[in-house]
């Protein structure tokens, strides 16, 4: 069961906002928001084993195209979990 499984099945009248492609990348839900937290850190991996792409490719086609991406008040939140 994945994390957002977990969240899914915790949650089962709520509707989350997911990332395309980055739902390995899921680290949990934001209490009072209810937004779903990604790990920076994993989707910088997951472009790099999915697509190919390099670590420096793999942050900036993250920052420019997911991370920078304002879709309303249910946009996930990205974290570093160093």
């Amino acid at each position: 069961m994945t994390k957002l499984d977990e969240i899914l099945e915790n949650y089962p009248d709520e509707e989350f906002l997911k990332a395309d492609g980055f739902d390995l990348a899921i680290i949990g839900v934001e209490a009072n928001s209810l937004r779903l937290v990604y790990s920076v850190e994993k989707c910088i991996e997951l472009l790099m084993e999915d697509d190919g792409m390099s670590y420096e490719d793999g942050i900036e086609h993250l920052y420019f195209n997911v991370i920078g991406a304002y879709v309303g008040e249910n946009t996930p939140i990205w974290v570093y979990t160093l």
